[in-house]
């Protein structure tokens, strides 16, 4: 039984070994179309890569952002900066509480904020996290956290992700990688914020979708909460704006609202200011720099009056 036993663990590492060199191979001379399950690039949209840079050495800020990309595209350090806040945003791109957790349990301590805003839509509570996974794992360090991300995702393409960025790691394939502040109409500004080329949004049909919680989403944000609390973080929950045509296409926004009130301080800005889809969105989602002015502003205004 013993040497069944010790032969089965030999034959399972073999077979990780040897899946792990296909991998290598699979990624570097395939191209994608032939590699459905494999999705590992560095420096890939949202520039993570700088963000996750830079978190490394921002310490004891005012406010520390994180959520999706209406986070890093939606809050800009500069205004924020301007009105006597030093702010990091840690936002990523289809970012899910899932990866907040992580980025929480990695940066958290050394970032050492006073004020956290999480922002918070429906789409992030009823996502896989399959796109954030896969982004963090290139973009960041892969360690004990990048392995419990990737068994909440349970998805064979965070997987084999996981596996090429652990032997890239090791191999130190990615040393020399530089990410351009500049690429294709963004605009990466120091602190974590990404200016989009200004243009605008031009309204189309969207469906009803009514807002879902994945339960392992719901189970992740509440770590969240309470590794805020642990730390004896201020917390504010911000629904942030996007367009009100997307906005309109939630047919039980309610829902999402009193769920979210019940966790904490939570604003939902989509009902505090009026935005216009072709003003002030540069898509559905996302607020054109007109719009993140306007928000921010908004924004700090009630930041200062919490002060009092």
């Amino acid at each position: 039984m013993k040497k069944y036993l010790l032969q089965s663990f030999v034959f399972i590492l073999f077979a990780i070994l040897i899946y792990g060199i296909a991998l290598v191979v699979w990624q570097h001379s395939f191209p994608y179309i032939l590699k459905p399950n494999l999705t590992y690039k560095i420096g890939s949209y949202g520039h993570m890569f700088s963000r996750i840079k830079e978190a490394k050495i921002n310490q004891n800020v005012d406010v520390l952002f994180v959520g999706s990309s209406h986070a890093y595209r939606g809050f800009d350090t500069r205004i924020f900066k301007a009105n006597g806040f030093q702010t990091f945003n840690l936002g990523s791109s289809s970012q899910t509480p899932i990866q907040t957790y992580i980025l929480l349990k990695r940066y958290l301590k050394t970032i050492h904020p006073k004020l956290i805003v999480f922002e918070v839509n429906p789409i992030s509570f009823s996502s896989d996290g399959v796109e954030s996974s896969l982004d963090i794992i290139a973009n960041d360090k892969n360690d004990c956290y990048s392995v419990e991300m990737a068994l909440k995702v349970n998805n064979i393409k965070t997987y084999n992700a996981l596996i090429y960025g652990f032997e890239s790691d090791w191999l130190g394939l990615n040393k020399s990688f530089h990410e351009a502040s500049e690429i294709d109409g963004d605009t990466y500004i120091s602190g974590g914020f990404v200016e989009r080329k200004m243009s605008f949004y031009h309204p189309e049909k969207i469906n009803k979708t009514p807002v879902v919680f994945q339960k392992k989403q719901t189970e992740a944000f509440k770590k969240c909460l309470d590794e805020i609390k642990k730390n004896n973080i201020d917390l504010l929950l911000v629904f942030a704006p996007v367009s009100p045509n997307l906005y309109s296409s939630y047919p039980n926004i309610a829902v999402f609202d009193s769920t979210l009130s019940t966790q904490g301080n939570y604003i939902n800005f989509n009902t505090k200011l009026s935005l216009n889809d072709s003003l002030h969105f540069y898509d559905s989602h996302h607020l054109n720099q007109s719009g993140v002015t306007l928000f921010n502003t908004a924004f700090i205004k009630l930041l200062n009056e919490r002060r009092k």
